[in-house]
């Protein structure tokens, strides 16, 4: 690969929370000028394996990708996993295991929302949103809003569906680690700044973090990212250099379902990236 094209190994399709299939974003990604690419649906594989069928030998170059929900003492983390075998068991296990976690918190903001606020919704629009592949609060803030119970999707999440105070259950680390590096992945940290809500980690707080992650075999993180400033990409290559890991890029493009550009990765190639290099040689790229 040489250091002029273009990458983002984070994207999402209707197989989870974003708007657009698989096969239009084979489409989008060609017109704007992508050379690699990933789809990371949530808790989900299929969309992968959608895209795998559908591409041609002219279109860009794919390598699966998935995103999963983790949670233990020390916080919140979203974990990539990429260049996986789709068919293993280990990943087939903790897709099944997070899409599980995933549809009970369904239940729970459904009956939520309902009990506090009074929001009732057709039994077929119910089971519409509980046959979708993965839904989340995307799909049960868009219900509200279509019948009336809140302005935008961004006011029924924020000001209703997040108002639940309960303790879900969801997938380890550690669990998602081992999983993705059973079928033969690489597990990255997602946009490893973010934490819960608005937090930031920074500093001697994100490094214990990766130091905890790297225990558990993290290999890589998302060093370039949409929503970092330059500041913050900076620092996160530097924690990258210091401790050997590979270096991924990605928009997190959602389509019409978030304000992101499909490539905005703020990553430029005017300077080759060491991390981002090694993670295109693991790959084959």
């Amino acid at each position: 690969m040489s250091f002029n094209e273009k990458i983002d190994l984070h994207m999402h399709t209707t197989v989870s929370d974003g708007s657009d299939t698989p096969e239009k974003i084979i489409t989008l990604v060609k017109k704007a000028g992508i050379h690699l690419f990933s789809v990371t649906d949530h808790d989900a594989v299929k969309g992968c394996q959608v895209i795998q069928e559908k591409l041609s030998d002219d279109d860009p170059a794919f390598i699966c990708g998935a995103e999963f929900s983790c949670r233990d003492q020390m916080g919140k983390y979203h974990i990539l996993g990429y260049h996986y075998d789709p068919e293993a068991d280990a990943i087939r296990r903790l897709v099944d295991r997070s899409h599980g976690l995933r549809m009970r918190k369904v239940a729970a903001r459904l009956d939520f929302i309902r009990e506090e606020f009074g929001c009732v919704f057709p039994e077929e629009e119910i089971d519409a949103l509980l046959s979708l592949d993965n839904p989340g609060k995307p799909h049960i803030g868009n219900l509200m809003v279509k019948y009336g119970y809140a302005d935008s999707k961004e006011t029924a999440i924020n000001e209703y569906i997040n108002k639940l105070r309960i303790k879900m259950e969801y997938v380890n680390p550690r669990e998602a680690v081992e999983g993705i590096l059973g079928s033969g992945g690489i597990p990255v940290l997602a946009h490893p700044f973010f934490g819960d809500g608005d937090q930031m980690i920074i500093g001697d707080e994100m490094e214990a973090r990766l130091k905890r992650l790297m225990d558990f075999g993290l290999m890589g993180v998302e060093a370039f990212y949409s929503g970092f400033s330059p500041k913050l990409t900076r620092e996160m290559l530097e924690f990258a250099d210091r401790f050997d890991l590979l270096v991924t890029a990605g928009s997190d493009y959602h389509g019409s379902n978030k304000l992101v550009r499909l490539g905005d990765t703020g990553m430029t190639w005017l300077t080759p990236v060491k991390g981002m290099r090694k993670f295109l040689d693991r790959i084959g790229f």
